[in-house]
This record gives structure tokens, C-alpha cells and sequence, in this order.
């Protein structure tokens, strides 16, 4: 199963190929998808591809990305010098003191313990085993093992004594996080693989080549790192790898033939690389690195909410990764901000969380300019208003009208109300967001309050329905709550006509004057 040769990998659109072949055909712009690609494995899938291709054309001062498949064998055979044999790129083989694929060598006298399935291998940790099965995958191809090997080897976190995890994560609780800029078709926006790989394929070498790489490692340093012997306890140097350095975390050797595949893993002394130090802060082209403590972005048990990408884009916390920042010489009609990362705890995780936003070209063009900052600004107090009129309205509900009576469990009455809000908020917020600041940014104040009042007023009557609800659900005796609800909905108005004089329009002023 040597993939530099053999028909190994399938992909939407094409027959099946070889890694040669597939980065050939992604050049030309043919691949539309990886039909046995799990969800969770297309951020280490993309980013494998990536490094590979730039770190192929790099070392052989390649100006351009060949579409040919025997042009993309040469390059990648010139990645392994030392080995004539095709040793590194095949997925089995016997002798255990050599390479093989994302398979370094391994030391004699090792323990290994059996791994039947690629899911099982995979970096996957579903400790009551009911939201993913394990241990399910009996009938696969040698792609299956190949997904499962990039995932675990480039991205896998801390899972219990000698199973370390990759460098490019804050921690081994952590996770590795993507965060990228994909051009699209203006019209479509759809998702290409072959255009996302060639961008920042494109992107990375000319970064370099203009000087301007990363300030960790050292160009032309150690790449393929299974290619290199692990003594136990030894670490390896980031300043001695390449930048672009494709890790691997686990001892791991897959065993049998194509037809009956299974794979045996050992522990290890130590991480393979020693960089405990940088908290994930390495040069990953893809993970956000948070200016105040240096370290990269951990995801923890979250998801990419609005929030969360509104304080990594806007808020100047953060420095944005090289490839979710637009080139100079990018005129893409659109693009998507990508988001991806496995939400992991200790030794557990909690879902594969992923959010792509359509960006039309103003918005990447003007996403990290201060007036992109004032405007996502403006609308999370805008959001927080209309939160915070909910919550208290329902509490006041609660509190049969009564603010002296409003405690803790009075305020949580309004929690899933809120939370059906915020999910609203979470689907308007960056669609707005465009408009508005392409409006400031052109110095057109109509279009600005127009979209502006337009926001606002669909927040009124999202949080407006919430409410609503509120009063024929939240328990209140039957003599207080005529009082109760005219109260609630006025300490509701009352906050957003702070915010909005206009909403009056919509106010049920009769409720607001029924306890008079």
C-alpha cells in the first residue's frame, strides 16, 4: 500500500488515486469532496495536504502547483531522500525499526497493545460511548486507516499516562483549532476543497518567500518527522524543525494487508517534541494566539458562538492566524471563515464544533479595520439589551410583579428562553454585521441606521415572541398576574426603548399603562 503509487484514496468527482495523483488533481481543481472522510477529520485532513504540498515545492524551489500526478511523485519522493525504498509513504511495513506512513520507527522491546478499527485508533474519546460508537468500524478501506493516522498523529490532545499530544495545541486538554479564510463562488458559496488547498497552499509559499514566515523554527529544518527515529525519552527541538514540520504524537504501526488491515500502538516516555513551554504558540498558519499570554486558542468545552468569533476577529484580543487574514493579491468575489476544532476536556471530548460564516468581498477586505471593531461592538450591546430586558421581564414575571421577590431561581426562570434568543441572535449577527459596516465604512449613514433599525427591530421580535410565551408558562397566582405581566412587559420596553426609541411603534403601550 504504497501511496505514492497505488490507488488508495477516493474523492468526489474522481476515481480513486494516489496522494500524487490526488494533489494533481486538486490542482486542477477537480476534487469536490472525500466521501469517506469523517467530519471531524477535515481540519487534519486539509491541513496535512497543505503543509505536504508546501513543504514538496518549497524544498525543491517549485514556483507553481504541478497538475500532473508524476510531477507530485518526484516532489515527494525528494521530501525522503534517504529512503529509495518508498518506506515513509507506504502504510505497512514489517520491519519495525523503519518508517512507515506517519509511522515512526520504533524501538525493540516495546509493549503494544492492539487496535482492531480506525475509529478506534482515531483521537475520538467518548467516554459512555453512546454519542459516537467505537470500536464499530470492521468493514473499511485503507483510506479509513489513512484518515484516522492524520487525524491522531497532527491533532490528537493528552489521553492518559504516555499518549502525549501534538505540539500545536495550548495543552493536552486543549485542541488544535483551525481558523481559515476558503474563496468561494460568488453565488453558490460553497465549500471547494481543491480552491481551500490551493489558497493557502499559495499563501504559505509566498509568505516565505517574501520573508516573512513564522518567528519558530527553522526553515528547512526537520519536516516529516516520522521519518526519524523516537528514542524513548528524547524530545525533538522545535528550533531545529521546519515551520511547517508534519508531527506525529503517538507510536502507532499498522500491521496486516489491505484486505485485513488493524494497527498495534505503544506508549511513550515523553512528547515527542518539547514544546510544553509555547502553549501551542508555534507557527500553526491556522491557530489563533491570544496577545496578552502567548498562548493559542483552546476551544475547552464551547463552540464557535458569535461571541467567541466576534472577540477572536474584532475585539484585538487575538492574532489572527496567516491564512485567516486576506492576502494582498486576493480579489476572491467571496470567501467563508472556517472554524473548526474537537471541544476536549480532560481526557474526554465534546463534539466535533464547526462554523463556517459567509464573508462577501467588502467584509474581507474590512473585517480587521477599526470601523469592523466599532460595528461588531455595537451590536453585541445591542444583543445584550435585548438579553437583558428578557431576563429581567421573566424574572419579574416570576416574581409575581414583585422586584423584591425577584432572586436566583426567579432569574433562571428565563434561561431557556434566553437561550432560544440568543440562538436567533447567533443566525443575524454576522449578516447584519456585513452590511452595516460596508455602510459605515462607505460613509453612508442612511443605509447604516436603516440596517441598524432593521437588526433591532428583528431582535424586538424575537425577544418579544420569548416573552410572550413567558407569560402563559411561568407559574404566577392567578389574583397577581394581570399586575405581574403588565410589569414584566414594561421593565422589557422600558430597557429596549433605551436602546431604540423607535420600538415604541411595536410596544404594547396598553400593557405598559394596565396597572394604572
Amino acid at each position: 500500500m504504497n501511496l505514492l503509487t497505488q490507488d488508495v484514496i477516493s474523492a468526489v468527482n474522481a476515481r480513486r488515486m494516489s496522494l500524487p495523483g490526488l494533489l494533481a488533481a486538486m490542482a486542477r481543481g477537480e476534487v469536490a469532496g472525500f466521501p469517506a472522510l469523517r467530519p471531524h477529520q477535515r481540519p487534519a485532513w486539509h491541513m496535512f495536504l497543505v503543509q505536504l504540498a508546501a513543504l514538496a515545492l518549497w524544498g525543491a524551489k517549485g514556483e507553481k502547483l504541478p497538475d500532473e500526478a508524476e510531477e507530485w511523485t518526484d516532489l515527494l519522493r525528494g521530501l525522503t531522500p534517504n529512503h529509495p525504498d518508498d518506506g515513509p509513504w507506504c502504510l505497512v511495513v514489517d520491519d519495525y525499526g523503519k518508517p512507515a506512513f506517519l509511522q515512526p520507527p520504533a524501538l525493540a522491546g516495546l509493549k503494544w497493545s492492539r487496535v482492531p478499527t480506525p475509529d478506534a485508533l482515531d483521537l475520538l474519546i467518548t467516554a459512555r460511548n453512546h454519542d459516537l460508537k467505537q470500536h464499530v468500524a470492521r468493514d473499511v478501506e485503507p483510506e479509513d486507516w489513512l484518515f484516522a493516522l492524520v487525524s491522531v498523529q497532527t491533532s490528537a490532545g493528552y489521553d492518559g499516562s504516555g499518549n502525549y499530544g501534538v505540539a500545536r495545541m495550548n495543552g493536552g486538554s486543549s485542541s488544535r483549532p483551525m481558523l481559515g479564510l476558503v474563496p468561494v463562488h460568488a453565488k453558490t458559496y460553497r465549500l471547494d476543497p481543491s480552491k481551500w488547498w490551493r489558497r493557502d497552499v499559495e499563501r504559505l509559499l509566498l509568505e516565505r518567500r517574501a520573508g516573512n514566515g513564522p518567528e519558530f523554527g527553522c526553515k528547512g529544518g526537520l519536516a516529516l518527522l516520522w521519518c526519524h527515529d523516537w528514542p524513548e525519552g528524547s524530545q525533538l527541538d522545535l528550533r531545529t524543525l521546519d515551520p511547517w514540520f508534519i508531527e506525529v504524537c503517538r507510536r502507532v504501526r499498522l500491521v496486516g494487508s489491505s484486505q485485513l488491515l488493524s494497527a498495534v500502538k505503544a506508549v511513550s516516555k515523553a512528547a515527542r517534541i518539547d514544546a510544553k513551554m509555547y502553549h501551542g504558540h508555534v507557527g500553526d498558519p491556522w491557530a489563533p494566539v491570544h496577545i496578552d499570554d502567548g498562548k493559542s486558542l483552546t476551544l475547552g468545552g464551547g463552540d464557535f458562538h458569535y461571541k467567541k468569533l466576534a472577540e477572536l476577529l474584532f475585539e484585538g484580543k487575538w492574532k489572527l492566524p496567516l491564512l485567516a487574514t486576506p492576502g494582498t493579491n486576493e480579489t476572491a468575489a467571496g470567501s467563508l471563515l472556517v472554524a473548526e476544532a474537537l471541544s476536549r476536556g480532560n481526557s474526554k471530548t465534546e463534539g466535533f464544533k464547526s462554523r463556517i460564516v459567509p464573508m462577501p468581498d467588502s467584509a474581507v477586505r474590512l473585517f480587521r479595520t477599526d470601523v469592523a471593531g466599532r460595528t461588531s461592538q455595537v451590536q453585541l450591546d445591542e444583543i445584550k439589551a435585548f438579553d437583558e430586558g428578557l431576563r429581567n421581564a421573566i424574572a419579574l414575571l416570576a416574581g409575581r410583579g414583585d422586584w423584591e421577590q425577584v432572586r436566583k431561581d426567579q432569574y433562571a426562570r428565563s434561561r431557556s428562553a434566553r437561550e432560544r434568543f440568543d440562538r436567533v441572535a447567533d443566525g443575524l449577527f454576522f449578516p447584519y454585521l456585513w452590511r452595516r459596516i460596508q455602510a459605515a465604512a462607505s460613509g453612508d449613514v442612511d443605509v447604516e441606521e436603516r440596517t441598524g433599525g432593521a437588526f433591532r427591530r428583528t431582535l424586538f421580535d424575537a425577544a418579544n415572541a420569548e416573552l410572550e410565551a413567558a407569560m402563559s408558562s411561568v407559574l404566577c397566582a392567578t389574583l397577581q398576574r394581570p399586575k405581574a405581566e403588565a410589569r414584566a412587559r414594561r421593565a422589557f420596553l422600558s430597557r429596549v426603548w433605551k436602546l431604540d426609541p423607535q420600538l415604541h411603534q411595536t410596544g404594547r403601550q396598553e400593557d405598559v399603562d394596565a396597572e394604572d
